[in-house]
């Protein structure tokens, strides 16, 4: 690859995975395959959702450990769609 190629490569995923690290509020719990475009190899991702009951236990896991790991982010009291 050349340099000037490879350069732009690298700005354009440093680029997606800030968008990625700064999402916030509601957009913390998307699916993301615009990321996942940006892998050389294109794949058609065959997910698996798991039943509404487990998923939800998986969301409140989540919520709780950005409890642990950022205790002090503030808290965005708005309901998804507002």
């Amino acid at each position: 690859m050349e340099r000037a190629v490879l350069v732009a490569e690298v700005r354009k995923l440093r680029a997606a995975i800030r968008t990625h690290r700064d999402s916030t509020g509601h957009d913390l719990c998307w699916h993301h395959p615009a990321l996942w475009d940006l892998l050389p190899e294109k794949t058609d991702p065959a997910i698996a959702v798991p039943p509404w009951e487990k998923f939800m236990r998986g969301c409140i896991r989540y919520r709780a450990s950005l409890d642990a790991q950022a205790p002090h982010a503030p808290v965005l009291d708005k309901d998804y769609n507002d």
